[in-house]
């Protein structure tokens, strides 16, 4: 898991973190929930057939926020 925790790291300071200057660590924090959002429920992942990894959860499960999907 060390690995996908260092991969997720460096995905998220490549295309969020350091792709741009912050105004604020506020503003910062806030795109950071939005990307976050996007990572998990629209953005391809190759490693899993081009799909996000909420595509993966299973249909029963009920504590996933709705608009996210």
């Amino acid at each position: 898991h060390n690995g996908k925790v260092e991969r997720y790291n460096r995905t998220l300071a490549e295309e969020l973190l350091y792709a741009r200057e912050w105004i604020s660590e506020t503003q910062r924090a806030d795109a950071i929930t939005i990307w976050n959002i996007h990572y998990n429920y629209h953005r391809a992942h190759t490693a899993i057939g081009d799909q996000p990894p909420a595509s993966r959860l299973h249909q029963t499960i009920t504590n996933v926020m709705t608009q996210n999907s």
